[in-house]
């Protein structure tokens, strides 16, 4: 006995039911034709994908997925074959549980619900475990086993006659999530002795990043099937009763980290314009890093007729600094504007002047500068409609070193969970590499072997104010990532007066975190997601 498969990994939108009702017709009609005997779309594909929140406790939306769920049902008369692996939350108590129904032929072959209720797999708060119920279903003479969820125990649907087992997990990317999903799943398959699929949904919402890269795995945990990664795709292959699996295709290659962060990057900016219905995005382009790393990912999202930049100087901007932009912006084929702020700025110190005086120069009067330019780009955004991408990194974000109203403002914050040294790689990445055929290597070797510098008074340096980058990022993962302590830092070598210094910066900038715009989760420690400590407290930890 075998049975014909396909994982379809489809890009949806929350709250476009008609939308997501064609998508998921075309998808079954398609397997119909094609011989297709089991069509296995991502978890919560009915609602648009994961992501919804709270909206999922509210009654109308839930009224509204019935209905969705009814109409597919319905319309699943005209693909008699297939059998449409369908996930959805459904009402439970005074709950929401992740539910999952199988539906053939116009009846609902099989339905369950998951047990383990886990933050990160589900995308919503108050989630609740659904009634012990093994969803379990024939098709091709292959009885398969549904987990709504990527942690379920199998033994309930092993005990009802499972011979494969499909997992839908939820689960938003970060960095080293395909290795760590792939082994996951080998070693579930080799615990339970069958074949398992391990399907996943993709595209940007909001924060979140589904990568996709489905897999399938044989009764030996030997990988057979591996969708693409960060695509809208497909991938069909045979899963024998006896344990094999024969698949169409070759494996789409495995993704690295960087070229995983990459494409995670450029997909979380391509769906937040495109999902929100923005006409294109617009960024400050100052010649550094920063700013062209984030350029070179909204051209390779967006393409460059949708990107525009504006390049703000002061004089205290380098003259290589408007050179490496411009020469940037020529060789991407944006627009670039030149907007001098200096009577700006001017007209601002004037009007403080009276205030201020007898008070010496500081960062006031160089905030200034920053907040003339994230003014005169939201201008921009309110007049023509893209929005404002930011450029400020993790290790910035985690210091403290941005301006509030000024270079933090803005509608997208891109580079928000990439650590500096990891700009650096990415954009040596990208000059090696031109994943979207936009360009190759279009970030100038100068922008990336300059030292970095905000450019608001003279021969600034970021190091002037904070720690060697390799440093100061070593420092701030072992504290985030590995939860070390001050005294820990310390033992591994940290200066004790610099740890003293980064985790007071750290503790002093939290404020200005909850007024960042919002930007792509790609690790398991962003700030705002998964870092989240109180403003006002005294701990030392």
């Amino acid at each position: 006995m075998a049975v014909r498969m396909r994982i379809a990994q489809i890009n949806g939108m929350l709250g476009d039911g008609p939308g997501q009702v064609q998508r998921i017709g075309a998808a079954a009609a398609q397997a119909q034709a094609d011989g297709v005997q089991c069509l296995l779309l991502p978890a919560l594909a009915p609602l648009g994908g994961p992501g919804a929140g709270d909206f999922v406790q509210r009654s109308a939306l839930l009224a509204a997925q019935e209905q969705m769920l009814a109409e597919v049902l319905a319309a699943s008369r005209a693909w008699p074959d297939v059998a449409l692996v369908l996930s959805h939350p459904a009402r439970h108590g005074t709950g929401v549980a992740h539910a999952v129904q199988v539906v053939r032929a116009g009846a609902v072959l099989a339905t369950g619900h998951q047990q383990t209720v886990n933050g990160a797999d589900l995308l919503w708060r108050n989630a609740c475990p659904g009634p012990m119920q093994p969803c379990v279903f024939d098709a091709g003479g292959v009885r398969i086993g549904v987990l709504p969820g990527s942690q379920e125990a199998p033994w309930d649907a092993l005990a009802a006659g499972a011979q494969a087992l499909v997992c839908l997990p939820a689960v938003p990317f970060f960095a080293g999530q395909q290795a760590a999903q792939e082994a996951a799943l080998a070693a579930l398959a080799e615990r339970a002795g069958v074949p398992c699929i391990g399907v996943h949904p993709v595209g940007g919402q909001d924060a979140w990043v589904f990568a996709g890269a489905s897999i399938a795995v044989d009764a030996q945990g030997r990988l057979a099937v591996r969708a693409p990664a960060f695509a809208v795709a497909q991938a069909d292959f045979v899963c024998h009763a006896d344990g094999w699996i024969t698949a169409d295709a070759a494996l789409a290659p495995a993704l690295d980290d960087r070229a995983s962060l990459w494409h995670a990057l450029v997909l979380a900016v391509r769906d937040y314009v495109e999902k929100n219905r923005f006409p294109g995005a617009l960024l400050g382009l100052s010649g550094g890093i920063d700013s062209a790393l984030v350029l070179a990912i909204a051209v390779d999202a967006l393409g460059p007729q949708r990107v525009r930049t504006v390049m703000m100087p002061s004089p205290y901007t380098a003259d290589i600094s408007w050179q490496d932009a411009q020469t940037m912006a020529d060789g991407l084929g944006v627009r670039h504007d030149v907007i001098h702020i200096a009577p700006q700025v001017q007209a601002f110190e004037q009007a403080l002047a009276p205030l201020l005086a007898g008070t010496a120069p500081d960062t006031t009067e160089e905030n200034l500068q920053a907040r003339c330019r994230g003014t005169l780009l939201m201008a921009l955004s309110n007049k023509f409609g893209p929005v404002v991408l930011t450029t400020s990194n993790k290790s910035e974000v985690a210091m403290g070193y941005g301006t509030l109203y000024g270079d933090m403002a803005g509608g997208f914050a891109v580079l928000c969970d990439v650590w500096k040294t990891q700009v650096f790689a990415l954009a040596r990445w990208r000059n090696a590499h031109d994943p979207f055929g936009t360009g190759a290597a279009p970030i100038p070797e100068r922008i990336i072997t300059r030292p970095p510098s905000a450019e608001l008074r003279p021969d600034q340096k970021d190091e002037d104010s904070l720690p060697p980058y390799d440093v100061l990022d070593a420092l701030l993962r072992q504290y985030l990532e590995q939860g070390a302590s001050p005294a820990q830092l310390a033992q591994a070598g940290f200066a004790p007066e610099l740890v003293e210094r980064v985790l007071r910066l750290l503790r002093l900038s939290e404020y200005k975190r909850r007024q960042a715009p919002g930007g792509p989760r790609l690790s398991q420690t962003a700030f705002g997601h998964d870092w989240q400590v109180p403003m006002t407290h005294r701990f030392a930890v």
